[in-house]
């Protein structure tokens, strides 16, 4: 199925440098490119916490950072207006309101209609914990790809060299699946294995299987057989992007539980922290 539907969710005004506005850029290069509707949501964040404060205060207090949150809401549209109001692609774009516990149920019902999410990288010293709520809200409760954009890379939107990082798992393959209407666009996919089991069913000829599936649909592959000479998954992949001159990484996202990524680490939340290049991911 090919990329008709891209979802843009704000969670701050558009600005100049902003990662916000890399994301944005990212995202219409693509609409563009697809011929696909460009829907963004400008999200008002509510923080409140309503359990910590005294009796009594509750409403007055959900009522002023409710308020708050809408005005948020509203500059984050206007801001999108004030950048797309002379475009001539296909674009809407609409205002919620969420506390920080009901993100995941507003961006979830959005992001299930959705061919692709485009958000900023989730991590860093100005991204608030909304960020990751809302990346992991589009891919476990929409049960959509989402495209994260590095902070601070003007990257190509019809990438020309992939890696695809493969490990067997349900989770990288339907990655790749959902990849195919950018992998189609390259000139090389690099499917590149982590030390592959020695005892494992393709031992013989690692990637080889993924190799021919994806040369049937015209693509160009070759594989790299990687040694993992770097304390984490995720270096040798940023690394192996880098030095094979990849402008696209696709790989599965989460597959250990969200609660063991957060508090041991995982390669999903590594390449998160500091990604490389524009990193697709779906599981």
């Amino acid at each position: 199925m090919d990329i008709k539907t891209i979802l843009v969710p704000l969670l701050e005004p558009l600005g100049e440098g902003h990662a916000n506005s890399r994301a944005m850029q990212f995202a219409e290069g693509l609409a563009d490119g697809h011929s696909a509707h460009l829907e963004v949501i400008g999200i008002g964040c509510d923080r409140t916490q309503v359990g910590y404060y005294y009796a009594g205060t509750n409403a007055l207090v959900q009522q002023e950072t409710f308020e708050e949150a809408r005005k948020d809401a509203e500059a984050i549209k206007a801001s999108v207006k004030d950048r797309l109001g002379n475009s001539s692609m296909r674009w809407s774009v609409e205002v919620g309101v969420s506390q920080l516990s009901g993100l995941s149920q507003l961006l979830g019902s959005r992001a299930r209609f959705a061919d692709l999410v485009v958000m900023p990288q989730p991590y860093g010293n100005d991204r608030g914990t909304e960020y990751e709520v809302a990346l992991e809200a589009a891919m476990f409760d929409g049960h959509a790809p989402v495209m994260v954009v590095p902070d601070g890379l003007n990257a190509p939107v019809k990438p020309s060299r992939a890696v695809v990082a493969w490990n067997q798992s349900p989770e990288a393959l339907a990655a790749i699946r959902r990849a195919m209407p950018l992998l189609r666009q390259t000139d090389l996919v690099n499917i590149a294995i982590i030390d592959p089991p020695r005892h494992g069913p393709d031992r013989s000829d690692p990637g080889g299987a993924l190799s021919q599936m994806l040369s049937r649909h015209g693509l160009k592959c070759e594989i790299s057989v990687l040694s993992k000479t770097m304390p984490k998954v995720s270096d040798v992949l940023a690394r192996h992007a880098s030095e094979s001159g990849a402008d696209l990484l696709v790989m599965g996202a989460y597959g250990h539980s969200r609660f063991r990524e957060a508090i041991l680490g995982g390669a999903t939340r590594d390449i998160l922290e500091e990604p490389p290049v524009p990193v697709f991911m779906a599981r």
